[in-house]
């Protein structure tokens, strides 16, 4: 675990309060103004508006409806913990209750039409909150929080009666945190910690527990919203509220599911222009999410896969364990900017040196080979024998006396190092005490991040006890891979947020030419034919080859002129997905004879198959290069996503692709390519020319537009072989499939 904040571990908490103001701007982030009815192309916000929650987290006045001071009753204890509650943010409580003229010696209001219109939050202590939500809008009440279950979390029956719900809260005008929600909120939280807060947002409550005992450890805690249903308020709602507070130093998120990706997207934005990091646990990695698509496209696509690219698109950290969560939120929370990204790990052990490079090397840590003039210095206090190029092996014996403090400021001096890690995997107090004595010390002189780990399982030791996590200033782990996984994000988000431009602020507002011609080759419901998606693509820029449609083996000769020799024939129509199987594909034609030839055996397969063909295609032959897909599927939660990977025959032994929430620009489509184990494929492997990177970024840059244009009228493309020509020489579309959606417009 981390240590302490009774410091300042960060600076700029001053600095978070004015840039986002002392009463933050609910309208503009980082200059970029949320302007209403700001809509990309496809009509989807731009912007998210940031909620008020000002009052639901600090009411003045709280309502409590069906409160109770009957010993051995639930909302007995409910009612208890809001009473104490209510003391310390200041609230006055106001019981409600049809039978009782006091609640705790407090007066009762019999029923909800009888608040008097001041009341900021109502608590609902009953079994259906539906009835009690009209009754709150007509009394101008403006938060609600509902305990009940049976709702979504049942079943069918009870998701209808989650959407009555959801649906009268809209009509009444007051927000919403539940159903299924608990009194995490409501928590005693520690008001003797400083420094930047971890806001907290779990959708189960239990989950958040370790977070929420940071505290014990000196870890400042400043929000808790426990979603639960979340048939109103939703995680994006609490992140972009949390992403204006100044004292939030990071958000940490127990995610199980998204209500809304776009929204979600929105409030990372926010989050990551303001420069305030994200931490997520997102369950589900192992859900089904590969579904029966037409394309590889959507074989590629599975629900996590396109979960992960969404956070890594926004800059949301996402993480496996709540031990993980807890540890990367709250050194992301505390620790000051990077000056360098240089990691330096010291040790008393070679062992453990060695074996910490090694996790951090391949979890993609740098660790620079210090320079000569500084192992020359370090040698002044550690033995020749010892290697103090990166990792550093002091041997023991230096960190026992006057020399193990000068090791540790050499090695801060150095400007490449941004990162010291020390792993002390047991205690061996005639060290131990006295080398976390000064990495304690040494922190405070410096303004780079100093870590720990303590491995022993013990932990009552004083020197972790006492010196390392009564320091505000050293970072404290207990496992080697928590330490690692929250440096890389440390380092990564710094280096993500500086300079960070919105893909949001790259969406097109405004159709292009090209959508117009290709919504009159929508058949709504239908797959169209390669031809008949060929000239989709070539609506939108995209090159295909020279090719002709035909009907007749003597017009398939006359097409071979005309396209030039040698050509490829293949069988066309709306229902063939993938031709090379059924052998519809006929490849180095160069005679008329091999044509008639061609154009019989195509058909008669077609004819035994029982398939209806549009024509023949005669194709132009495209000289060789890297054979890539590129494709557009539709995602229930995120809408139209991209995926670019290897292609051809690769695409379905590797599945080595990437994946992207629409819009991105150019950087990001650099990334995705970035993202692929055969990346090196593009480069030139074995004598072959590099590939033409530039044409196919641009194919994915246009296919990403038509993605965003006909959202709602495709539902899959797959581009596939996109063969990309030797660098100069562009890239081609030779196969294409695209489904439309249901009700596209034509």
């Amino acid at each position: 675990m981390l240590g302490s904040t009774h410091g300042t571990f960060t600076t700029d908490l001053r600095a978070r309060v004015v840039a986002c103001g002392e009463q933050p701007d609910r309208t503009v982030v980082h200059g970029v103004a949320a302007v209403e009815g700001d809509t990309d192309v496809s009509g989807r916000p731009l912007h998210a508006p940031v909620p008020d929650l000002d009052r639901f987290f600090r009411p003045e006045v709280v309502a409590v409806v069906g409160a109770s001071d009957t010993e051995g009753r639930p909302n007995t204890g409910i009612t208890r913990q809001l009473l104490d509650w209510a003391g310390r943010v200041g609230a006055r409580v106001v019981p409600v209750h049809p039978t009782r003229t006091a609640v705790f010696g407090i007066p009762c209001v019999p029923s909800v039409a009888g608040l008097d219109g001041s009341v900021d939050l109502a608590v609902l202590l009953v079994a259906d909150p539906l009835p009690v939500i009209e009754e709150l809008a007509a009394s101008k009440v403006r938060f609600a929080v509902a305990f009940a279950s049976g709702f979504a979390e049942t079943g069918e029956a009870g998701a209808r009666a989650q959407e009555r719900l959801a649906a009268a809260v809209a009509r009444s005008g007051l927000r919403l945190l539940g159903p299924n929600t608990n009194l995490n909120a409501f928590e005693r939280f520690r008001e003797d910690l400083e420094g930047p807060a971890v806001a907290l947002i779990t959708q189960s409550g239990h989950q958040g527990r370790p977070v929420f005992t940071l505290q014990e450890l000196g870890v400042r805690l400043s929000h808790w919203a426990p979603t639960g249903n979340e048939a109103d308020l939703e995680t994006a709602d609490f992140i972009s509220y949390f992403a204006h507070r100044p004292e939030v130093g990071a958000i940490a998120c127990y995610v199980e599911g998204l209500k809304d990706g776009r929204s979600f997207l929105l409030a990372a934005d926010q989050a990551a222009r303001n420069r305030v990091p994200v931490v997520a646990v997102k369950v589900g990695r192992t859900e089904a999410g590969a579904r029966t698509a037409a394309s590889h496209t959507g074989k590629l696509t599975g629900a996590d896969r396109v979960v992960d690219a969404a956070m890594r698109q926004f800059g949301v950290i996402r993480v496996d364990g709540l031990d993980q969560l807890q540890d990367t939120a709250a050194l992301l929370a505390r620790a000051r900017p990077p000056v360098a990204d240089g990691v330096v790990v010291y040790s008393i052990s070679g062992g453990t040196g060695a074996h910490f490079s090694d996790l951090a090397t391949a979890a993609g840590l740098s660790l620079p080979t210090l320079s000569e003039a500084k192992q020359d210095e370090l040698h002044q206090w550690i033995p020749d024998y010892l290697s103090v190029a990166n990792p550093v092996d002091n041997g023991g014996h230096p960190v026992g006396d006057w020399r193990g403090r000068k090791i540790i400021d050499a090695i801060l001096d150095d400007p490449a190092v941004g990162v010291l890690i020390c792993p002390i995997t047991g205690p061996f107090p005639p060290m131990s005490d006295r080398l976390a004595q000064d990495l304690v010390d040494a922190a405070e002189r410096t303004d780079k991040l100093i870590c720990v780990v303590w491995g022993s399982p013990v932990g009552t030791e004083e020197a972790y006890r006492t010196t390392l996590l009564g320091s505000s200033r050293v970072a404290t782990f207990r496992t080697f891979g928590n330490c690692i996984g929250a440096v890389k994000a440390y380092l990564d988000h710094h280096r993500f947020t500086t300079g960070y431009r919105s893909p949001f602020d790259e969406a097109p507002r405004t159709p292009s030419p090209s959508l117009r011609k290709a919504r009159a080759l929508m058949r709504p419901g239908h797959r169209l034919s390669e031809h008949a998606a060929k000239q989709l693509l070539r609506a939108y820029g995209i090159r295909v080859p020279r090719e002709q449609l035909v009907t007749s083996a003597a017009a398939a000769v006359r097409a071979a002129g005309l396209v030039g020799y040698p050509v490829v024939m293949k069988a066309s129509g709306p229902r063939l997905a993938h031709k090379t199987e059924l052998g519809l594909v006929k490849v180095g034609l160069t005679s008329a004879s091999q044509i008639r030839d061609a154009y019989r055996e195509l058909t008669d397969i077609a004819r035994y198959e029982g398939i209806d063909l549009d024509g023949v295609l005669v194709c132009q032959m495209v000289g060789r290069g890297v054979e890539m897909v590129v494709g557009v599927t539709h995602d229930a939660l995120f809408g139209p996503t991209v995926t670019v990977g290897l292609g051809g025959v690769l695409v379905e032994v590797l599945n080595d692709a990437a994946v992207r929430v629409p819009p991105f620009g150019e950087h990001e489509a650099r990334a995705m390519l970035g993202e692929l184990r055969g990346r090196a494929l593009l480069d030139g492997v074995r004598g072959a020319p590099p590939a033409d990177v530039d044409a196919l970024v641009e194919v994915v840059l246009r296919v990403q537009r038509m993605a965003l244009e006909l959202d709602g009228d495709l539902a899959e493309l797959d581009i596939n072989p996109l063969m990309v020509l030797p660098r100069g020489q562009g890239a081609v579309a030779l196969d294409a499939l695209a489904v439309c959606r249901e009700g596209a417009a034509s």
